[in-house]
This record gives C-alpha cells, structure tokens and sequence, in this order.
C-alpha cells in the first residue's frame, strides 16, 4: 500500500537522489521525452533544496520511493519561471510554484496524484501568504511522431484539482530530448488555481 509523506527543509535532503532517479525515469516517458542525466539534475536539486519554502511530498511503497512531487514559492524560482509572471505585471510573492510530480507507472490511478496535491497545496497555505498556485506543463502536437497510441492529456485531472489552464502564459525550457543530439527549446503553458479565494488574474 502506498503512503504519502511530507518533507521540508533539511528533511527533504535524503529524498533527493530519488526525486533525481524518478526524474530522469519518468520524464523520459511522453509528453516530456527528457534523455536526463543525474549530472544535469544536481544543480536544479541543490537549489532546490536551499529554497527557503520548499517542500516534497514522497511516496513509499515500503521504504522504497514511488513517486515524488516538489514546491515552492515562486519568488524562490528561477528566472524562466518567473519572468511570463512579472510581464503581465503580476507579484510574484502572490504565487506558489507546484513542480514535477513524478510517480513510477504501477503506481498511478490510485489516488498519489491527488494527494500530491492536497500535500502541496497545505504547504503552501502554511508557509506562506500566497493567493495562488501554479505549475506548467509542456505543449505537444497531436500528431508528435511519438506520441503514443491512446496517450491521454491531464488536463481533466488539473481541472477537476481546481486549476484553471492560461494558454497564452508560458515558459520556454530547454532540454535534451530522446529524439535530438542537442537541447531544444520547448513550450510549456501554466496552470492556476486560487488558494484563498482570490479571484484569478
């Protein structure tokens, strides 16, 4: 049976070589098809984990991590991320970033996912004074050669945890794809969702 902990602070440390494996494993799966390498996540996962605010939601089956999903303020993220937010003008201190949520095949359809956002979203009510929270997903043609067959969006999952797409705001990222020799620069649109009943910007 799975079991779903919470971590911050120096807490999360001995739980960052397995949100590492589980990055690496997971997002090379569609839609993010990310040919990863544990020397290209140390610096992400060091700054992470100095983030004041951070927090880590891990699953276990066991004592074996399944399953990881990250945040933090925003104002702690990089640049890239923060950027589309001060364009519009927007406070970015008003917003909690959600970042990967990454959970081994086995385990899904069984609830972790929901829970990772439950887990989140207490944090960041307790943490901090945060109106909003967000995160972005990458943008992917229909017709992607490898798309596989039956490949189901989550958009209908986001959007029954209360999260509302914004399509026009994005992020550009860069990363080494299963399917280049190089790092390509890729599209991902955010998604919001107020946490205090603040209307939406």
């Amino acid at each position: 049976m799975v079991r779903v902990e919470f971590f911050a602070g120096p807490a999360m440390v001995p739980h960052l070589a397995a949100l590492s494996r589980l990055r690496i494993a997971v997002f090379r799966e569609w839609p993010y098809l990310y040919d990863g390498s544990a020397d290209n996540e140390s610096s992400h996962l060091a700054a992470f984990a100095q983030a004041p605010g951070a927090g880590l939601a891990v699953a276990f089956e066991g004592e074996a991590v399944v399953g990881c999903s990250s945040c933090l303020p925003m104002a702690q993220e990089g640049d890239y991320i923060a950027a589309p937010f001060r364009a519009r003008g927007w406070d970015v201190g008003r917003f909690f970033y959600f970042g990967e949520s990454v959970l081994l095949p086995a385990y899904r359809g069984q609830g972790v996912g929901v829970e990772f956002f439950r887990q989140r979203e207490a944090h960041a009510r307790a943490v901090s004074a945060c109106d909003f929270a967000a995160f972005c997903a990458v943008q992917r043609p229909s017709e992607h050669p490898l798309r596989p067959g039956g490949a189901v969006p989550l958009d209908d999952f986001w959007r029954k945890r209360g999260f509302v797409p914004y399509q026009d705001l994005f992020c550009t990222m860069r990363w080494k794809q299963v399917d280049t020799d190089d790092k390509v620069e890729n599209r991902l649109a955010f998604w919001l969702k107020s946490l205090t009943g603040a209307a939406l910007p």
